[in-house]
């Protein structure tokens, strides 16, 4: 099974960049986790993103906050698909992460979550692999039916509860 690569601009983005770990984990996906900077280590990035598929990644996380240049940074250099987490880390509240992760130019396609989203940026790399991962792609299926099963019960625990 190919690697994701999940990398933040920053240690602060690791309590977000943790929930993206652990999705991985809990599907069996293999990963790994740098601290690579659009401005502070572009060439160290760039030197990781080209060498990322003869590496075994299939699938690239990169989070970043404020200007949040990292997923372009690493989308220019690969073709390989690149989610963004933009992350909640200045007084824009991440608007100006979002904005600067979802706004590439022609040709540079970022795919991007939720401000914060990292759960779903680890679950989106584990659609992207499971096109050619049987196993995967059945883990992926069981979680969307107990996910469905767990809002059902909800559903009718509610219903019993306020529905007269």
């Amino acid at each position: 099974m190919k690697k994701v690569a999940l990398i933040m601009g920053s240690d602060s983005d690791l309590p977000v960049v943790e929930k993206a770990v652990h999705v991985l984990k809990s599907l069996c996906i293999p990963y790994e986790v740098h601290i690579f900077s659009a401005h502070r280590t572009p060439e160290k990035t760039r030197e990781f993103t080209l060498s990322a598929k003869e590496n075994g990644f299939g699938v690239i996380i990169a989070a970043a906050g404020k200007a949040a240049h990292l997923a372009g940074a690493v989308a220019a250099s690969t073709v390989l698909p690149v989610i963004g987490i933009p992350i909640k880390s200045s007084a824009l509240d991440g608007l100006d992460a979002l904005f600067s992760t979802v706004q590439m130019p022609l040709g540079i396609p970022v795919a991007t979550v939720a401000i914060d989203g990292a759960e779903n940026a680890a679950l989106l790399a584990a659609q992207i692999l499971a096109v050619n991962d049987d196993t995967l792609y059945g883990k992926l299926s069981a979680l969307r039916e107990d996910s469905a099963r767990k809002t059902l019960q909800k559903d009718k625990e509610i219903y019993e509860k306020y529905s007269n």
